[in-house]
């Protein structure tokens, strides 16, 4: 028969005490070494960009809920791995939030370019209203919220254009906006371009054509100007009798 001593007691106590710690930080353990991680993107800058209001270099990590903001002439593209990925042109501040399987963008100011594949729910809002792209297909499409207009422009899929009442199915190949700005409002020339025609798309070859015709009008005008030289000067007239002494 074996005779326990104190010292036994002791090591085979310290030996039970470690046994059931260790059980213990594996239990707590095991469940955050299998916990999802949370979907996250990469950044690529060109020029002066901020995150979240803090300036940002090429592959810092974005993660849901920030906010992308470039300067004058800059600009920024966010991938998102299998959410495809989001180009932020100059001039713009987009918040981006995302899950699994949505994309969605919050355009304060500016212009976004989605690139998403089949399957994604992404979409864009601006205070006019919102953009919805098929998930049926892959979609590349371009939002631009400027002078109080939305105005869509689909690459590729389908968008759906929705404001108010209002909702329009924009296609690929196709651009279309919404938007109502106050009459006296400063952007009343870019709002008049924005519309477009009556149906509401952008007519670029008018603007084109007006550019081009007062082009032509200011080019004629120099050319009669300086063909002219001093004959648009007026000739001496006769000298002015002298006053009697």
């Amino acid at each position: 028969m074996i005779k326990r001593t104190p010292t036994h007691t002791f090591i085979i106590s310290c030996l039970v005490v470690a046994l059931v710690s260790t059980y213990s930080m594996v239990g707590l353990a095991a469940p955050s070494a299998v916990a999802p991680q949370s979907p996250s993107g990469e950044l690529l800058v060109t020029g002066q960009v901020s995150v979240n209001g803090q300036n940002a270099v090429t592959g810092l990590t974005i993660f849901t809920d920030s906010t992308v903001t470039t300067a004058r002439g800059s600009s920024a593209v966010v991938s998102l791995g299998k959410l495809g990925r989001v180009e932020v042109l100059p001039e713009s501040s987009v918040k981006l939030t995302f899950t699994d399987n949505t994309l969605t963008g919050m355009l304060d100011a500016g212009r976004v370019r989605f690139s998403t594949p089949a399957g994604i729910n992404s979409s864009v809002m601006t205070r006019d209203g919102s953009a919805v792209a098929d998930t049926g297909q892959q979609n590349v499409y371009l939002v631009d919220f400027v002078c109080e207009y939305t105005v869509v422009s689909t690459q590729t899929g389908s968008v759906e254009l929705r404001g108010g009442n209002v909702s329009k199915s924009v296609p690929a190949g196709r651009q279309d906006s919404i938007g109502t700005p106050a009459p006296d409002s400063t952007c009343a020339a870019a709002n008049r371009v924005m519309r477009g025609d009556e149906a509401g798309d952008l007519s670029s070859n008018r603007v084109v054509a007006v550019l081009v015709g007062l082009g032509a009008v200011i080019a004629a005008i120099a050319l009669v100007v300086s063909q002219g030289g001093d004959d648009n000067v007026l000739p001496p007239g006769p000298p002015s009798p002298s006053s009697p002494s």
